[in-house]
């Protein structure tokens, strides 16, 4: 079969707003039955103002089926350009929900970490080793400071910080880590779905890495809560501020056909939109990458709620290497 492709590429790209859409049309030219297939190019305007710290630039890359195409090469800030980083680990077991983040397993729950939920914890999780707390002055046992927050948020967690919440400053890592990442132009479709593994899936249009399932089983074995705050994010000192869900936030580009607001891109080039369009509906044909086809979009992705700790199941086309 003989494709053409029709795009839009960039080079030394700034980061300034536009609303200009890119988009490649593949036009099988051999089959008197030609068809059309709407492929969307990664586009390069979409990305806040303030997420990226240098231009976008394009260069050659190789793809996972060892193909070789063109990348952009993205930089982002690594720090939300749209909102705050909130609130995370509540200060004591009367706080209510307005003075800390959120916590979500993987089991379904999203969980507000308010004083009751610090009280609970034995109960929640069938452990009676859960203390979080203070019992004497009810003060939540949380890491405060630079060697608290490097010896607990990792998966093997320190034992002096067990027991407690963990949480880290944006400050620790100079108000944010900047990472460069290569992403295919024009999405190619793999021949089989690929694995997502235990690395980063993709970036939010505000500068954030769309980061991997959150490893709750090693949190929870060290009767620790890596608290969230309400956008679903949290900071470690590796990856600086980066989100575990989609809460809302990261949705900076909103479609004017009521379809789910878009939130970023896979590394596969895909875009990555919220689980709800404006009818506060699921689409209910995604596949097992929780994603599906339109003509409007090509191939996309819907977010999966921030309860089930995950963004996409899989990637459906070829990341760059």
């Amino acid at each position: 079969m003989s494709v053409t492709a029709i795009g839009l590429s960039a080079c030394g790209i700034n980061n300034d707003k536009n609303t200009t859409e890119t988009e490649a049309i593949i036009i099988d030219n051999t089959s008197p039955n030609t068809t059309t297939t709407t492929v969307i190019e990664v586009d390069p305007f979409n990305f806040e103002g303030g997420a990226l710290v240098s231009a976008i630039t394009t260069q050659l890359c190789t793809l996972s089926n060892g193909d070789e195409t063109s990348c952009y090469k993205i930089e982002i800030a690594g720090a939300p350009a749209n909102h705050e980083i909130g609130t995370f680990c509540p200060n004591t077991i009367t706080s209510n929900a307005d003075e800390a983040g959120i916590w979500f397993d993987g089991n379904g729950e999203v969980y507000d970490i308010t004083g009751d939920f610090i009280l609970n914890l034995p109960a929640l999780y069938n452990d009676s080793h859960w203390q979080l707390y203070d019992e004497s002055t009810g003060q939540v046992n949380i890491t405060n400071t630079y060697a608290s927050c490097d010896g607990a948020a990792r998966p093997n967690v320190e034992e002096q910080y067990q027991n407690h919440c963990v949480e880290c400053s944006i400050e620790y890592v100079n108000g944010g880590i900047s990472q460069s990442f290569l992403i295919p132009i024009t999405p190619v479709t793999a021949n089989q779905a690929n694995s997502v593994g235990r690395s980063n899936i993709g970036i939010a249009l505000n500068g954030v890495v769309l980061a991997a399932p959150a490893p709750v089983d090693a949190i929870l074995s060290a009767y620790t809560i890596a608290a969230f705050d309400d956008c679903a994010g949290h900071i470690n000192l590796n990856e600086g501020y980066h989100y575990h869900g989609e809460a809302g936030c990261s949705q900076t580009q909103a479609q004017s056909d009521g379809h789910a607001a878009m939130v970023g891109y896979a590394f596969d080039g895909f875009g990555i939109f919220a689980m709800l369009g404006s009818n506060n509906t699921e689409p209910t044909d995604l596949d097992e990458c929780r994603g599906h086809y339109g003509d409007t979009r090509g191939y996309h992705y819907h977010a999966a709620s921030v309860s089930e700790n995950m963004f996409i199941g899989c990637y459906k086309g070829e990341t760059a290497q």
